[in-house]
């Protein structure tokens, strides 16, 4: 959905991932190297969303680690994330070139134009139109 990582804090035992929409990054501005005040106040400042990661260091090399998504029975809590887009459609087109599926698509069930899609490790992520939904919206074929 073109994200670009914008900023990166590396501590002992974790790592932070900051990303914006590519369209929301000022080309200008050297995120990775400019003071951590400077960076969240630049970063507060984008229009739409920064979404920020974390990377428990270790994990990824302990045998028994387990990783549930938090949308299975018995093991709610996270529930989603969701990202703003400018047209629900295409970007549904998008992840479905990539071969991701979707948990719902944008004409499924009573709220058309907002969909749910699979990301790799089985979490729902939700794709809504920027400025929120309008009820009734129908995908116009061209």
């Amino acid at each position: 959905l073109g994200m670009t990582v914008v900023r990166q804090k590396h501590f002992n035992d974790f790592s932070l991932y900051f990303l914006a929409s590519s369209s929301n990054v000022d080309q200008r501005v050297d995120y990775a190297n400019i003071p951590d005040s400077e960076a969240y106040f630049k970063l507060g400042q984008m229009f739409g969303p920064v979404l920020e990661l974390t990377h428990n260091h270790g994990t990824e090399k302990d045998d028994d680690f387990k990783h549930f998504n938090g949308n299975e029975e018995g093991r709610r809590g996270f529930g989603h994330i969701g990202f703003l887009v400018d047209d629900v459609y295409a970007a549904c087109d998008t992840i479905r070139e990539m071969g991701y599926g979707f948990r719902k698509e944008p004409d499924g069930g009573s709220m058309k134009g907002l969909a749910f899609a699979y990301d790799p490790d089985g979490y729902s992520v939700e794709i809504i139109k920027r400025g929120g939904i309008e009820f009734g919206d129908i995908k116009v074929e061209k």
